[in-house]
């Protein structure tokens, strides 16, 4: 998990990009009826306007509340690996789609 500001904004932008890209991808392929190299491509232009809105809603806002829901089950001085398993809904927050 990040420990600095600057490892906290790396951290949310990969994680960002990497979960909207695959979601965008799973929709076109719901939208297309199937699976083909195409979706990629048609992928990467709907992630210009998502992934920084994506990024803004988690950096600003989902991050705050999921820390704020994370620490009332552990703290801050448990064991990493609890908190990384407690912390796990919090990366795949902000990428629901329907």
């Amino acid at each position: 998990m990040p420990k600095t500001k600057f490892e906290n904004i790396v951290f949310t932008l990969f994680m960002s990009f990497l979960m909207v890209y695959a979601m965008i991808c799973y929709n076109i392929v719901l939208n297309m009826g199937g699976m083909s190299n195409q979706v990629f491509l048609l992928a990467f232009h709907e992630l210009v306007i998502m992934w920084p809105v994506a990024f803004i809603l988690e950096y600003f806002f989902v991050d705050k509340l999921a820390h704020y829901f994370a620490f009332k089950v552990v703290t801050p001085k448990d064991r990493p690996f609890f908190i990384t398993l407690v912390s796990i809904p919090r990366i795949q927050s902000h990428t629901v789609q329907h």
